[in-house]
C-alpha cells in the first residue's frame, strides 16, 4: 500500500495521514471549499476538492472520491469517524473498484448498522442483553404490553440510531404513545429509517466500551475498555482509560464477551462493542461501532498501540503481531473532546473566526486537533475543534495533567467546552470516581459553571493585588 486516500476533514484526517506518513504511505486529501486551507489539506501530500462546504456535496460524495482515487492511482481508502464511515454500500464500491477498504467488511457494517440486526447476529453467542423485544414496533398497543412485561421505566430506541437520535425514556404508560411517535418521527428525519424498539431502562449506567481488533487470519483480540460516562445529549464528552470500576475478572469478562460480538458478524479491523453497566455490575451488550472512535487516543496511550497503523496493516492482510497475552494496561489516560459550543447556553453550537488558537503541550500531553489561529469554525460539520489527551503513571496524575492543559490552551473568537471540562475533572463525584452517565443531569448547570468561574477570578484578582501590595513595599524607596 503505498497511496491512501483519506475520505475526512478535520483532526481525525490529520491524525490518519499522520501514521501513515511515519509508514512511508503517501496521503490523498479531500476537501470542501470551505476546508481549502484547513491543516489536512496542507499536510497531505495530494488534496483535490470535491465540492461546496454542505457535506451532501462534498463529503458524503462516495462516487467522487472513488472517481478521485482512481484517478490518483490509490490504494487504499481510510474513512475515519463519521460521514462515509459506517456506510456498508460505499464501502462495497470501495472493494468493487479494486481499491482497498481500511475498515471493516460491509457484511459486518451491514449487521452492527442496525441495532436489531445486531441484537440477533450475537443472540447466540452468550452475550447479556438489556430485556426487551429484538423486533421493530410501531403498534402503541403492543407497546405497552411489553412494556408492562418489562416494567417501567423503558427506552425507546431507533434500530439505525446514534448520538441521542430517536431515543425516548419513558417513565409511565400515558406518556408511553406521545413518546413513540416522537421517537419514530425522529428517526425517520435523521436516518431515514423510523424502527424503533423497547428495551428495559438501566437506571444508574455506565457507558463502557471495549476496543477489539480482528486480523483476516481469524485473530480476535480486545485492547480493554474506556469509560465514556461523562454524555451531553447522549453524545460523549469526557472519556478515560481504564475504567476505575472494573476489576481484572470483570474486564477480562467483558472483554471476552466483546471478542464474541465481534466473531459474531465475521468482523475484520478495529471496532468497537459498547456495553451499559448497572449499579450491580451486571452488562449488557448495546450496539458495535465498526469503525475507530473519537476516544481511540486514550486506548493507544495505555497500550502503545497505534491503531491506525494496525487498521492499515490488517487491511495489507497481515496477521496481529501480538497476542491478548501480550497486551497490559500501564499508566492512565483521560480525554476532553473540545467542542466550540457556549456550556453556558445548553451546549449551543458556536461559530466564528479563532482570533486566537494555542494548544497546549508538555509531558503526558497529546493533543489531536485540525484547526489553526485565523481559521473560521464553519457551521456545516461536526464543532469539535480537538481533542486533548493527557496521560500519567496513575489516573490522579493524568486528571492533574489534564487541568494544567486545560488551564494553558487559549482559543478566542468561540466559545468552547474547555471551561465544561475543567467543572467535570475538579468534580468530587469524578475524581472519586462515583458518577454514572447522569453526571450532567445531576451536578452540572450553566449556573454553577458561572458561579465557578466568577470566584476563580474574583480569587485571581486579589492574588494579583496582593502580590501588587508586596512589589509596591519592596520596590518603595526610603524616606530621605
Amino acid at each position: 500500500m503505498k497511496k491512501i486516500l483519506v475520505a475526512n476533514r478535520g483532526e481525525i484526517a490529520l491524525r490518519v495521514m499522520k501514521t501513515a506518513r511515519q509508514m512511508g504511505i503517501r496521503t490523498v486529501a479531500v476537501f470542501s471549499t470551505v476546508d481549502r486551507n484547513a491543516p489536512h489539506v496542507k499536510f497531505a501530500d495530494e488534496a483535490v476538492c470535491i465540492g461546496e462546504a454542505p457535506s451532501n456535496q462534498s463529503y458524503l460524495l462516495g462516487d467522487k472520491i472513488i472517481e478521485v482515487a482512481k484517478e490518483l492511482d490509490v490504494d487504499g481508502i481510510h474513512p475515519g469517524y463519521g460521514f462515509l464511515s459506517e456506510n456498508a454500500g460505499f464501502a462495497e464500491k470501495v472493494e468493487h473498484n479494486g481499491i482497498t477498504w481500511i475498515g471493516p467488511g460491509s457484511k459486518a457494517i451491514k449487521i452492527m448498522g442496525s441495532k436489531l440486526a445486531a441484537k440477533d447476529a450475537v443472540k447466540d453467542y452468550d452475550i447479556p442483553m438489556v430485556p426487551g423485544i429484538d423486533q421493530a414496533i410501531t403498534d402503541p398497543e403492543k407497546a405497552k404490553k411489553i412494556a408492562a412485561q418489562i416494567g417501567f421505566p423503558i427506552l425507546i430506541k431507533a434500530s439505525a440510531g446514534g448520538g441521542g437520535k430517536g431515543m425516548r425514556i419513558v417513565e409511565k404508560e400515558s406518556e408511553l404513545e406521545d413518546q413513540m411517535k416522537r421517537a419514530i418521527s425522529e428517526a425517520e428525519s435523521a436516518f431515514g429509517d423510523g424502527s424503533v424498539f423497547i428495551e428495559k431502562y438501566v437506571g444508574s449506567p455506565r457507558h463502557i466500551e471495549i476496543q477489539v481488533l480482528a486480523d483476516s487470519h481469524d485473530n480476535i483480540l480486545h485492547l480493554f475498555e474506556r469509560e465514556c460516562s461523562i454524555q451531553r445529549r447522549h453524545q460523549k464528552v469526557v472519556e478515560e482509560a481504564p475504567s476505575v470500576i472494573l476489576d481484572d475478572e470483570l474486564r477480562k469478562k467483558m472483554g471476552e464477551a466483546a471478542v464474541k460480538v465481534a466473531r459474531a458478524c465475521e468482523y475484520v479491523g478495529a471496532g468497537t462493542v459498547e456495553f451499559l453497566l448497572d449499579e450491580n455490575k451486571n452488562f449488557y451488550f448495546l450496539e458495535m461501532n465498526t469503525r475507530l472512535q473519537v476516544e481511540h487516543p486514550v486506548t493507544e496511550l495505555i497500550t502503545g498501540i497505534d491503531l491506525v497503523e494496525q487498521q492499515i496493516k490488517i487491511a495489507r492482510g497481515e496477521v496481529l503481531s501480538f497476542s491478548q497475552e501480550d497486551l497490559r494496561i500501564s499508566g492512565h489516560a483521560v480525554e476532553l473532546r473540545v467542542y466550540a459550543e457556549d456550556p453556558l447556553e445548553d451546549f449551543m453550537p458556536s461559530v466564528g473566526l479563532l482570533e486566537r488558537y494555542r494548544g497546549p503541550s508538555g509531558e503526558g500531553v497529546r493533543l489531536d486537533d485540525g484547526f489553526e489561529e485565523g481559521m473560521e469554525v464553519p457551521i456545516y460539520y461536526d464543532p469539535m475543534l480537538a481533542k486533548l489527551i493527557t496521560y500519567g503513571k496513575t489516573r490522579q496524575e493524568a486528571i492533574q495533567r489534564m487541568l494544567k492543559a486545560i488551564s494553558e490552551y487559549e482559543i478566542k473568537g468561540v466559545s468552547t467546552t474547555l471551561p465544561f471540562g475543567k467543572f467535570v475533572f475538579e468534580h468530587e463525584a469524578f475524581r472519586s470516581g462515583d458518577f454514572d452517565t447522569h453526571f450532567v443531569k445531576k451536578y452540572y448547570s450553566a449556573e454553577k459553571l458561572e458561579s465557578q468561574t466568577r470566584e476563580e477570578a474574583e480569587l485571581a484578582a486579589l492574588v494579583a493585588l496582593k502580590q501588587y501590595l508586596q512589589d509596591r513595599e519592596q520596590l518603595r524607596l526610603p524616606n530621605k
